[in-house]
């Protein structure tokens, strides 16, 4: 059935019923195609499952707003179903929060502004939730940076309909101790290397994140153990234990500089850096940006976990997070969106977009 942007709940609810988990996105996108290549004032471009819809009215400036069309494996929780909880009515199901809520609003506005303030590229991604390297806007980012050029960018990742600024890096790193294999009844022979760990998780334990101002953003960091791995058998003394730590770093602070903090923190062990991913600045300066916030109108917070606004902040892009449903909801099983949310976003980004 072909995608109709007339009503957005129901366009929410088909959208998120085209099953699309990660690799699977290709039946979702050539709905999402066809419908964007209808409308004489976007030019289309298909790059895998991932559809770029551009106008090219020669405006002054350029406006990005993107947001991927996958999702995590459904857990009995498709097709759709409209509830109201409470006083709420909300959408239930896979997706509909992270993130087809958005992709929902985007359509709409895609399809409906033919004269918008700024030339506007829509950009709908695959393989968000997968490995980084599969990722459809870093694939773009890649192979096709014209494409997605602009003076401000808005990815359209849930935000509980609020302003959400940049976001947190992140940095996975291993710190291993070494030991001495022995039979677990005679432990004197050997040297236990999961005890050798027991000093950096007293430190880790004791720790006091900081919080750092960006770009008048508040942004708190984290340091946790996430995963321990030791041993090879309950009766055997372990000469290896290695502990995962994921640091999550305000916008601020390089890649580089992370991983120097860890190496320091952690100094005296061996330390492995297995993922990072630097943040980005919200850009709240910038003139673009004040005028998308007084638009809306709208409280303005930090993100802290990672999300692809960074990949727009390395092309030297200023972007924001904005978009319905609550966070925290996202990839749980009772994942829901209230409808509300829709209509404020819809009305926020129109807002903006038309000038009005």
């Amino acid at each position: 059935m072909a995608l109709d942007t007339s009503n957005l709940v129901e366009l929410t609810m088909a959208i998120c019923d085209i099953e699309s988990v990660s690799g699977n996105e290709s039946a979702l996108a050539d709905e999402v195609e066809k419908l964007l290549s209808s409308r004489e004032h976007l030019s289309v471009v298909r790059d895998g499952n991932a559809v770029v819809a551009s106008t090219n009215l020669g405006r002054e400036s350029r406006v990005v707003i993107a947001g991927h069309l996958d999702t995590v494996p459904i857990a009995n929780n498709l097709p759709t179903k409209l509830h109201h909880f409470e006083r709420e009515q909300v959408i239930v199901g896979r997706g509909t929060v992270d993130m087809k809520a958005g992709v929902a609003v985007m359509l709409k506005l895609a399809v409906e502004l033919t004269e918008p303030k700024f030339d506007i590229t829509w950009v709908f991604y695959d393989n968000e939730e997968v490995a980084s390297d599969l990722n459809g806007l870093g694939r773009l980012v890649r192979n096709r940076p014209d494409m997605i050029q602009g003076d401000f960018a808005v990815l359209c990742e849930p935000t509980s309909a609020l302003i959400e600024g940049g976001c947190n890096g992140t940095i996975r790193i291993e710190v291993s101790a070494t030991g001495k294999k022995a039979h677990s009844a005679r432990p004197w022979m050997g040297e236990n290397a999961i005890h050798k760990l027991a000093p950096i998780l007293e430190k880790l334990a004791s720790y006091q994140p900081e919080t750092l101002n960006v770009d008048g953003l508040e942004y708190r960091e984290s340091l946790n153990a996430v995963l321990a791995h030791a041993g090879i058998a309950s009766n055997v003394i372990p000469d290896l234990a290695t502990l995962t730590v994921n640091y999550r770093f305000a916008p601020s602070r390089s890649g580089a500089e992370a991983e120097s903090l860890m190496r320091q923190f952690f100094a005296g062990f061996e330390v492995s850096v297995t993922d990072l991913a630097v943040g980005a600045r919200p850009g709240l300066n910038t003139p673009q940006a004040q005028a998308f916030i007084a638009a809306l109108g709208s409280e303005v917070k930090p993100k802290y976990g990672w999300t692809d606004v960074a990949r727009f902040s390395a092309l030297g892009i200023p972007a924001v997070n904005y978009g319905p449903g609550d966070p925290s909801l996202a990839h749980a099983d009772n994942e829901n969106v209230p409808v509300g949310h829709l209509f404020d976003c819809e009305a926020g980004l129109r807002s903006w977009l038309s000038g009005n």
